[in-house]
């Protein structure tokens, strides 16, 4: 058999002096939570938006004022005025995307999860490793005030030495999940990967505490259809282990009653408790030896903003984003290893 040879041109990063960048997807995300930021940050701008259906990526063009518009995403990888690529596809197509930025020499920032399973995050790893160029993944949380606080508190050693971390997460079902004609992409496993909403919500409370207490070097978990409103698992329960040595555990539940609504993470530590939400922005409190505490941060209106101006500052030679494939690439694993789809 005759073996493919695949050529590569290897790219020296140099700083950009402008970032222009073109979109692979203008969904939901792109609207407010992302998008506007882009053009909002000094030496960034949207040149290009794609989306395959033509209708759809010429509207978000000219909603946007963004110059061109393209249905074929190597067209917009390809077009000479773009020198960065957001992805903000589904999971399924990360890797496809983030590769073939990559390989054009190109930065990639890339949606979360990473990708749609631990695998296809090696693959991009590998392809960024080879080409010497970024990839970002937008954990954006990471950067956003009201998880800055939570850092402070616990940094500043409010609950005094962390003990353990719970998160518990749980909300009903949305009228669209009865639906099994037309499901949400995020129920689909062949767009958006194992796990349904687990796999869409769990990457950003997996990452907060990554960043806080190390990485997660065991994980397990149980997954399971109980509702049996779609195919993939609606309820997930797991204990995990940090190199630090502190021990979590977690539950999520996307089908329950109404009166079991959680968003919840509590931090325990040898002197107090605290407590924040990762999707409701509740008030953070602190209980310990001074009594009870609530703290309310607000947020930026495009929630992506504060990333978005790390990564351009990181690609015009101005800071360093920790935001990276190697960092994303663990909280696959974790997820991965908490459905059992390994053994490693």
């Amino acid at each position: 058999m005759q073996s493919e040879l695949i050529i590569f041109t290897f790219f020296s990063m140099e700083p950009l002096k402008s970032v222009k960048w073109g979109f692979i997807g203008c969904g939901e995300v792109t609207e407010k939570k992302s998008g506007p930021a882009f053009q909002q940050i000094e030496g960034s701008q949207i040149v290009a938006v794609m989306s395959r259906n033509k209708e759809k990526a010429q509207s978000y063009a000219e909603r946007h004022n963004i110059p061109r518009f393209y249905t074929d995403a190597q067209s917009l990888v390809a077009d000479p005025e773009v020198n960065a690529v957001y992805i903000a596809t589904p999971p399924s197509s990360h890797a496809t995307y983030a590769i073939m930025a990559l390989r054009a020499g190109k930065p990639a920032y890339i949606e979360k999860p990473m990708a749609a399973c631990y695998e296809d995050c090696l693959r991009i790893n590998r392809i960024a490793r080879l080409m010497d160029i970024p990839c970002f993944v937008a954990y954006y949380r990471r950067h956003l005030p009201y998880f800055q606080k939570v850092r402070e508190l616990v940094n500043n050693g409010c609950v005094g030495r962390v003990l353990t971390v719970q998160i518990r997460f749980s909300v009903p079902p949305r009228e669209l999940d009865y639906n099994s004609t037309d499901l949400p992409w995020r129920l689909q496993p062949d767009i958006a990967g194992r796990g349904g909403y687990f796999y869409d919500l769990a990457p950003h409370q997996i990452d907060l505490l990554q960043q806080m207490f190390g990485t997660i070097i065991e994980a397990e978990g149980y997954g399971a259809n109980m509702a049996g409103l779609y195919k993939v698992e609606d309820t997930i329960n797991a204990c995990f282990r940090f190199d630090s040595g502190i021990t979590g555990s977690a539950s999520w539940c996307f089908v329950a009653h109404e009166s079991a609504r959680t968003d919840r993470i509590a931090i325990v530590g040898q002197n107090g408790t605290l407590t924040f939400s990762v999707f409701d922005y509740k008030p953070i409190t602190l209980d310990n030896g001074d009594g009870h505490q609530e703290f309310v941060v607000p947020n930026p209106p495009h929630v992506q903003q504060p990333l978005i101006q790390l990564v351009v500052d990181h690609l015009r030679g101005n800071a360093t984003c920790d935001c990276d494939n190697l960092a994303a690439t663990s909280v696959n694993w974790v997820m991965d290893k908490i459905l059992g789809v390994f053994k490693l």
